[in-house]
């Protein structure tokens, strides 16, 4: 949902899945050094930035994607021609230029899939994103870094308190699919961050953690079901009602996409002690429903012709299927036929093959919402973007408000915003980095307010 390990099988977007190493060629001067420019994909330009080393390695960066240093290989440098190929992404991307000394820049054609774009470079750093929302220190607020077990298993993170004695409402946040970190990064926008901060500001204390094999916590993602997902949240909440400065009867849950399915099947369980859940751009249905709608609105959207459309969504339909029945060698060679008979240049890495057919992505695939939504006699505010691609309204929102037809629930979909809720013309994945804002300013209002009118700070 969120363009990490479902995203993989979907789309995959220039950055994801970076790896490998240069040859041994060395780069002389002029060439040594950093390097920025865009490559001029029409409507769209993707900043970029790229670094030759002095031992015949290069590295690039693509802040909208949330690459940084990855390695480039096959990089060739010197005052004929400059060349590097990014490894293991289908289409082949390469850049072909030359060093121009009379403007001291580095100008050719950056290619993938068929299709050229120029692309020239100047020195310096590349300038960061545009992010304005990005909370900057200092706070009028406390920061703690914390750390906390499930088990066998430390979970890091970071908790944000209102100046004073407290005891605090307080919000854990659940991050969407994919191994993310405490600020759920994608796209150069750290969505989490500004939650915190915004909430924090109004008087709540929350709670935001690194997924399993992230930054400070253990384990490894691809090896979990949703029993120890929600055993992770579980502890979360457990960790906060048993600090003197949290309100143990006003802790809540807001879940971000897949995160939207854990915060329900965490606080329908008995004696939770989940006081509320924020639902932004969860599911309502399984799974595996979702991925395949996913798969027809995004290759739809991206300008895929029909049949092109069809074939993806016959091989979702039976890989899904053979997951779900816990058939992992299966679905994997289910994977490798359906590359097969994709062209050579859109064709996934082996690597990349094994990082869908997880135990992960099973669980995710075959659960079912419904039951857990169904139960909740607690306020939930769910909520969508109308051009979400990953998760439509058009296939969760009902169903939600069906299954919360017996608690206090808020149900609504904001038109014209996108799977992160920013304003966004088509809602394609490749918009996500482009776009200056975070999270829409009248998502904020409403989920604060909507907080405040049910449990307000004391």
């Amino acid at each position: 949902m969120r363009s990490g390990r479902v995203v993989t099988v979907v789309l995959l977007v220039l950055g994801v899945f970076l790896a490998g190493c240069g040859d041994e060629s060395n780069p002389p001067d002029p060439t040594t050094g950093k390097w920025h420019g865009a490559i001029e994909i029409p409507e769209q330009p993707l900043q970029i930035g790229v670094t030759f080393a002095g031992d015949g390695t290069a590295t690039i960066d693509i802040p909208s994607q949330g690459t940084a240093r990855q390695a480039l290989k096959d990089v060739k440098s010197s005052r004929d021609g400059i060349e590097w190929t990014i490894p293991d992404i289908p289409g082949d991307p390469k850049f072909k230029g030359r060093y121009d000394s009379s403007t001291d820049k580095i100008t050719g054609d950056f290619s993938q899939s068929g299709q050229t774009f120029p692309l020239s470079l100047q020195r310096g750093e590349i300038p960061p994103p545009q992010r304005p929302q990005e909370p900057k220190p200092p706070f009028p607020y406390r920061v703690e870094e914390v750390g906390y077990r499930n088990g066998e298993l430390t979970i890091a993170g970071t908790l944000t308190k209102p100046e004073g004695a407290g005891p605090f409402p307080a919000v854990l946040l659940i991050s969407g699919s994919g191994a993310q970190d405490r600020d759920e990064k994608i796209a150069g926008h750290k969505p989490f961050l500004l939650l915190a901060d915004t909430l924090t500001r109004a008087g709540y204390a929350v709670l935001r953690t690194d997924d399993r094999g992230v930054g400070g916590t253990g384990g490894d993602l691809d090896d979990t079901d949703y029993s120890d997902l929600t055993a992770d949240a579980a502890a979360g909440v457990g960790f906060l009602r048993g600090r003197p400065d949290i309100d143990p009867a006003r802790v809540g849950l807001l879940g971000h996409s897949e995160g939207g399915y854990l915060a329900p099947l965490v606080a329908a369980k008995p004696d939770s002690g989940v006081a509320f859940v924020i639902s932004m751009a969860g599911p309502s249905v399984p799974g595996r429903a979702v991925l395949i709608e996913q798969n027809r609105l995004l290759y739809s959207a991206g300008g895929a012709p029909q049949e092109a459309v069809d074939a993806q969504v016959r091989f979702i339909t039976e890989w899904s299927a053979l997951l779900v029945r816990g058939d992992l060698a299966g679905a994997k060679e289910a994977s490798r036929r359906h590359n097969e008979t994709l062209p050579a240049e859109q064709r996934m890495s082996e690597e990349t093959i094994d990082a869908v057919n997880t135990r992960y992505m099973a669980a995710f695939l075959s659960y079912d919402p419904a039951p857990a939504l169904s139960a909740l006699r607690i306020p939930v505010f769910a909520f969508f973007g109308g051009n979400d691609l990953q998760v439509p309204p058009s296939q969760s929102e009902q169903p939600m408000r069906d299954r919360l037809a017996d608690t206090d629930a808020t149900v609504r979909t904001y038109p014209g915003l996108n799977h992160l809720m920013q304003p966004a013309p088509t809602g394609l994945l490749t918009e996500y980095g482009t776009i200056e804002t975070t999270l829409d300013p009248a998502v904020l209002t409403d989920i604060t307010s909507w907080l405040t009118e049910r449990f307000p700070p004391k």
